[in-house]
């Protein structure tokens, strides 16, 4: 029969086991380059309602420059991306994706080319154009309690410091009166940058008052061509570090002093700098002179671009064309089922006639 001391002796063993496990996994959830997601509690849904969110469905990057990891997904599945997630069942993702091919695979050839994966593309960006424009309508009533149809930058600064926790009314009361705020220097510096965006969204003549169409520029601006233009301002300004307001390559692939801690989150940096590297190089410097401008960053970064849905299309095809006859069949799609829905259904590929 074991000792007591050696059955603590084995407990401690255990939980260090365990510990060593937990902070391996957290090496690995944490990309050192990675815009950090919120945890979906009551409180990080009411301040995301009012705030710009970081991350912009069907957008090849995301506000603070880092390259959106989803985006081929997003463009594929649309809406149905979130019942690839909740079902775990690979059997019934299956025929989810050959109902999808199907809509894709327009003349029934059973293959799909370039050209009907743009226009599916352009579809499904246009299918997050338009869930952006419903969810703003209540966003907007969130911070127009008044309901006369504008919203001040008083009113929305009063929204969004009582979001950060200050009492609403204190701070009305102040800000009413035109005493200081006691604001953190953290806090004050997010809302100089806000500030800085509600003055663009403010559709001339500037009033300081943005309408509903104007704040769903605010907190969506590729939906606007103004924001788009000052979203790529802001994204250069992050990057460039001689001042130049173009970017060369060696500026998009630097990594922020002390992102690498260890071996794992340097094989992850390795990772990241590839995917900005080939990004940079086949994609955004449109001329391939070694140097992206605020213009073919702005071509890039525009959702609505049908030459870039072509170029977005044709890549999608080349990452699972096995026999490189430049369409992709069911067979493929479903081999590479990871890269297009964010699940493996390759197991399930080979009975893919028995439904198709």
């Amino acid at each position: 029969m074991m000792s007591r001391q050696a059955f603590l002796c084995s407990l401690g063993s255990l939980y260090l086991s365990l510990l060593f496990i937990f902070l391996l996994m957290d090496v690995y959830a944490r990309p050192a380059n990675h815009s950090v997601l919120k945890e979906r509690t009551g409180e990080a849904r009411e301040e995301n309602e009012i705030l710009p969110p970081d991350h912009l469905n069907g957008v090849k990057m995301e506000l603070d420059g880092h390259l959106n990891k989803e985006f081929h997904q997003e463009v594929f599945l649309g809406k149905e991306r979130e019942e690839f997630e909740e079902d775990s069942q690979p059997r019934r993702n299956r025929r989810k994706l050959v109902g999808i091919f199907s809509k894709v695979d327009i003349n029934n050839d059973k293959k799909i080319s370039a050209k009907e994966m743009q226009r599916w593309i352009m579809e499904k960006t246009d299918e997050h154009f338009q869930e952006a424009v419903e969810e703003n309508k209540m966003h907007f009533r969130a911070v127009d309690p008044d309901g006369d149809g504008h919203v001040s930058w008083d009113e929305y600064k009063i929204k969004f410091l009582a979001s950060k926790g200050f009492n609403e009314k204190e701070i009305a009361e102040k800000i009413k009166n035109n005493e200081e705020l006691k604001i953190d220097e953290e806090t004050q510096e997010v809302l100089d940058n806000l500030k800085d965006r509600w003055y663009q969204a403010d559709n001339p003549p500037p009033d300081l008052l943005l309408s509903e169409q104007e704040f769903l520029s605010f907190l969506h601006p590729e939906h606007s061509r103004g924001m788009l233009h000052f979203m790529v301002q802001e994204i250069v300004r992050d990057l460039d570090q001689d001042g130049d307001k173009k970017l060369t390559l060696s500026e998009f692939i630097s990594l922020p002093v002390g992102t690498v801690e260890n071996q794992q989150a340097q094989d992850i940096d390795d990772d990241w700098v590839r995917d900005r590297r080939k990004e940079f190089q086949e994609v955004i410097d449109a001329n391939h002179d070694g140097i992206v401008t605020m213009e073919e960053l702005e071509e890039y970064m525009d959702p609505m671009n049908e030459h870039n849905a072509l170029n977005e299309a044709r890549q999608m095809i080349a990452v699972a064309d096995e026999n490189q006859n430049h369409h992709l069949e069911l067979e493929e799609i479903l081999k590479y089922s990871e890269y297009f829905t964010g699940s493996k259904l390759m197991d399930y590929a080979r009975n893919v006639h028995e439904e198709f």
